[in-house]
């Protein structure tokens, strides 16, 4: 017997039996069933699909079937240090508990409430003595000198309800926020998805200004494209032959698009951790380069890989054709010279007729440096880089501690 959110399975709820299925499939097929079921164009690591009717007065609950991919499973398995059954049985539990009812996407507490539920009696009673499919997966983007970077976001990458209620409030009084950040549009649609800030008016959408791509794109009033910047094609080129040579994972970023040369977990890792676009994997450096335009380059290695190897390297191979840029310890971004958020968000100042004197900004990163400087009030959170802190006005608390919700209230409101 085994609790929902809503009642029991077994006796307690009526039920003389449950009926459940698991399918072992590979990721073409499991992508298949996300394109029809969910509406998501990208292959996952395990779906589950109910057809339960509640209102439907049978013996039988039929929570009906998880679906587990064994190709992204057997990646996750070695990345994660698991073996194989191991790492099924995780998936297992977790897909029953969203046929249960149970789902970590809608917001921070229900998070918490499915990864209490995912390590209590499943795993314990199957002789798990590690970590669940939640935990494990942020665990594995961990930086390994850890640092916990994030602004708006926490070091698990959410969107807490703290933060979300601080910037309701701001907005209800007429204080506008723009967003300001490395990703591309659709992934901050993604990370506000579900807690009313993307409608028309809302603090992103489409129709609303903001600065992505580490200022690479930015849009105005409306949503209107209002500049972007591409890389320049030689550094492209360069970029995809060190990614082959050196088996780095390399994703190239397109405004809404994400494309990468090879699969691998890390590149997985920008959509399932980072909210980025799921990455198309392109045939060849030719078909990649085929693309209308890459505005930025990201490469995906161990923080000591990035820090003793590639950022060396790329800092003398660029020349003058692109800078680099670091905003977590195990990425190193490839940018157009002579662009940052700052100067992005300089750029939307002058577009809607406001001064640099009129704005706070709050960042953490090394790519936040400019923008810090360029308003009148710079607010560093406390988990940023110390490169960051030094140009601060302020250093506030940190993403774990809701810092952005503590600055809004202490200086916006």
């Amino acid at each position: 017997m085994y609790k929902t959110r809503d009642n029991a399975i077994g006796g307690v709820a009526g039920y003389e039996s449950v009926e459940l299925s698991v399918l072992l499939c590979y990721n073409e097929f499991i992508g298949k069933l996300n394109k029809e079921w969910r509406a998501e164009d990208n292959a996952t690591d395990v779906i589950s699909m109910s057809q339960h009717v509640p209102d439907l007065k049978l013996p039988m609950l039929m929570l009906v079937d998880i679906v587990i991919s064994v190709e992204t499973v057997a990646r996750q398995a070695e990345q994660r240090g698991h073996m194989l059954l191991d790492k099924m049985r995780i998936l297992m539990v977790h897909g029953l508990l969203h046929l249960l009812g149970f789902d970590h996407k809608v917001s921070e507490d229900t998070e918490v409430e499915m990864e209490e539920e995912e390590e209590d009696l499943p795993l314990k009673s199957l002789g798990w003595k590690g970590k669940g499919l939640i935990q494990s997966a942020y665990d594995a983007a961990t930086h390994s000198d850890g640092l916990k970077l994030g602004t708006l976001l926490n070091s698990k990458s959410q969107l807490s309800s703290t933060n979300v209620k601080a910037m309701k409030e701001a907005s209800s009084r007429a204080v506008k926020i723009v967003i300001a950040t490395g990703k591309a549009r659709p992934a901050v649609i993604r990370v506000f998805k579900g807690v009313d800030l993307t409608g028309k008016d809302g603090i992103v959408s489409e129709f609303s200004p903001g600065v992505f791509l580490q200022g690479l794109l930015v849009y105005g009033t409306q949503g209107r494209e209002i500049f972007r910047r591409n890389l320049d094609t030689d550094v492209c080129r360069e970029a995809c032959r060190y990614s082959l040579e050196n088996e780095v994972p390399l994703i190239t970023f397109t405004k809404d698009h994400c494309l990468s040369l090879y699969d691998h977990p890390l590149v997985d890792s920008m959509h399932t951790v980072y909210h980025e676009q799921k990455a198309e994997i392109m045939p060849s450096v030719e078909h990649l380069m085929a693309a209308a335009g890459i505005q930025k380059l990201v490469f995906m290695d161990t923080a000591e890989g990035v820090t003793t190897a590639m950022r060396p390297y790329w800092s003398e191979a660029n020349g003058d054709g692109a800078r680099v840029v670091q905003t977590v310890p195990d990425m190193l971004e490839i940018v157009p010279p002579g662009t940052s958020k700052g100067s992005g968000v300089s750029m939307l100042l002058d577009h809607l007729g406001i001064t640099p004197k009129e704005i706070m900004a709050i960042g953490d990163g090394e790519n936040d440096i400019e923008m810090l400087e360029l308003a009148c009030l710079g607010i560093a959170l406390g988990n940023g880089v110390e490169k960051t802190k030094t140009v601060a006005n302020v250093i506030g608390l940190s993403n774990d501690e809701n810092g952005v919700a503590d600055a809004i209230y202490r200086y916006a409101l």
